[in-house]
């Protein structure tokens, strides 16, 4: 490890020993490094670093705060760096593979949790993208929030932060033009329209095995869009 990343450590050390508990202020960096055996200049590095990964704000002119600590804050960075896999066609087929796994239990742990209110907003959702079926934006949009309201009525924030954070509107977009230019729009709403038909159920196993349907179909549409932009081979 280097200094730095020590440095990191030993703060980390103070949040999870509940020494400086969510929400709680850093003493003065002249205090902290003196604390923590450091030199000022170490002591900065590691709070910037954690401060760009979320667990530290610094407030100018207030000082510098532990966050909430909440899984939406931490994994926030996850969406982030999925966009920046844009161009690496295997790594967005790992990360469709990590949503395949996912997000088949995470609805139908929903089907056995979900409110009617809950129920309502997945049917807004569906009802938005019907509406909007040639209109790329739009469906795009629509199909985050309704798979969002899905995973939501789990109650488990952790779960719905890694999700949404593999699942990047960059992708989910390339993948509903490649649908809408094919024409294949039509089975995918139809698919979503299978998911809400069985959560309406509260049916476990069947929304598992309609999510399982769709994530694994979107999968293929993400793998043939991937080939298309391969430059062709002469024989």
């Amino acid at each position: 490890m280097s200094l730095t990343d020590k440095a990191i450590e030993q703060i980390r050390e103070l949040i999870r020993t509940g020494s400086l508990p969510p929400g709680s202020k850093l003493p003065p960096e002249a205090n902290l490094a003196a604390q923590l055996g450091l030199s000022r200049n170490l002591a900065r590095e590691a709070v910037k670093a954690l401060a760009v990964a979320r667990v530290l704000e610094v407030r100018r002119g207030d000082g510098t705060y532990v966050t909430s600590l909440q899984p939406s804050l931490l994994l926030e960075g996850l969406g982030g760096a999925v966009e920046l896999l844009q161009g690496d066609s295997g790594a967005l087929l790992d990360l469709m593979e990590v949503r395949r796994l996912l997000e088949p239990a995470a609805t139908a742990l929903a089907a056995t949790r979900i409110t009617d209110g809950q129920l309502a907003e997945v049917e807004r959702h569906l009802d938005a993208m019907r509406e909007a079926r040639d209109d790329v934006e739009r469906l795009n949009v629509h199909d985050a929030a309704f798979h969002r309201a899905v995973v939501s009525a789990t109650g488990n924030e952790s779960l719905l932060a890694v999700l949404e954070g593999i699942s990047g509107r960059t992708l989910r977009a390339r993948i509903w033009r490649g649908l809408v230019d094919t024409r294949a729009a039509g089975r995918t709403l139809a698919e979503h329209e299978a998911i809400f038909a069985a959560l309406s159920t509260r049916d476990a196993a069947l929304s598992q095995a309609a999510a399982l349907l769709h994530v694994s179909s979107t999968e293929q549409s993400l793998r043939e869009h991937l080939r298309s932009l391969e430059p062709a081979t002469g024989s």
